[in-house]
């Protein structure tokens, strides 16, 4: 195969700040949440926190991009399907996905008045983050931007959980699906956020429906996916599944389930700084260590430690260094 991980995903300008859970009361955005918005909605947001003269921290980001980033620089091969404009963001963007050493089919042929997207990471006291995220050109990435060959050439696809919430994004994704129907390329799902699994719930069944071989979650999103009360019915529901499930739980590590067993890996403890981003590590650190034969115990271990390691840190992603030091602890497991 040419590639281990081709990721379906939003390509998005990421803007961090440190504000009190009163800033989010006041523009009425719920805690811990991704929600959706427009660029005339950022902007009254935007001015209020320059004028309050919050830090901030800007970089390339989007959640399948913070996978992908993190298995390239283990040494993975990796290859985004993503789409930004001809814009100052979108050159931003390439040029950060060239660094980190992830593929890409680059600016889209036709022309848009649209921008790249953007998304505004509100991290609160408790490490938690909300997100309001303005998808701009990315809401229209179809399959006319797919480079099959190389998702054929893959493998593992993985599939962005937010990508169910544009039409053109969701119809990219089932091309895909039914374009590697019978091939030995591996299926990933992530289902990115609770609320989203809620609204799209028919979309993400479909998704399944294409035999999906791995799912990657987190405990809110584990119980609304099951359609079950609370986390204990839904591992006896993933129990029964034919699909690995990866539930990561914060503080308290990961559940792996997988062939009807049940596997527990500790958390690493850590002083969190902000929460922004860890799935994700999560994520492309599984990915990585499944493709290089580890076994799930030491795949989960080996991801819950990468992920405290960006908790610990103002950002999604972590230095070329942090990333080199975490692949460390995995070549001694």
């Amino acid at each position: 195969m040419k590639y281990d991980i081709c990721a379906l995903g939003n390509a998005l300008v990421d803007t961090q700040y440190m504000v009190e859970h009163d800033f989010l009361k006041e523009i009425g955005l719920e805690p811990d949440s991704m929600t959706l918005a427009s660029a005339e909605e950022h902007k009254p947001i935007i001015d209020k926190l320059e004028k309050m003269g919050v830090a901030s921290v800007s970089d390339c980001g989007g959640s399948a991009t913070n996978s992908l980033v993190a298995a390239s620089n283990y040494g993975s091969i990796c290859h985004h399907v993503c789409r930004v404009a001809n814009d100052n963001d979108g050159k931003k963007y390439l040029d950060s996905l060239k660094v980190a050493g992830v593929k890409h089919i680059g600016f889209t042929k036709e022309d848009s008045d649209m921008p790249t997207g953007k998304c505004l990471i509100l991290v609160t006291p408790d490490a938690k983050r909300t997100m309001s995220s303005m998808l701009g050109i990315s809401a229209f990435l179809g399959p006319k931007d797919i480079d099959y060959d190389a998702v054929k050439n893959s493998k593992i696809f993985y599939i962005e959980g937010y990508m169910v919430t544009s039409d053109e994004n969701y119809s990219a994704v089932t091309s895909v699906l039914q374009n590697i129907n019978n091939s030995k390329t591996l299926k990933a799902l992530s289902l990115s956020d609770a609320g989203i699994v809620h609204g799209f719930r028919d979309k993400f069944k479909e998704i399944e429906s294409y035999g999906i071989d791995m799912i990657f979650c987190n405990d809110d999103e584990a119980v609304a996916f099951s359609e079950t009360s609370n986390l204990v019915e839904a591992i006896e529901f993933y129990k029964k599944q034919s699909y690995m499930i990866a539930i990561t739980k914060g503080s308290e590590g990961s559940i792996i389930i997988k062939d009807g067993k049940e596997l527990s890996s500790p958390a690493i403890t850590i002083n969190p700084v902000d929460t922004n981003g860890a799935g994700d590590m999560f994520a492309g650190s599984f990915m990585h260590a499944y493709l290089n034969d580890h076994d799930i115990s030491e795949c989960a271990e080996f991801s819950n430690y990468a992920s405290s390691k960006v908790v610990e840190t103002f950002g999604p992603r972590l230095t070329p260094n942090g990333y080199a030091e975490v692949l460390n602890k995995l070549k001694k497991s």
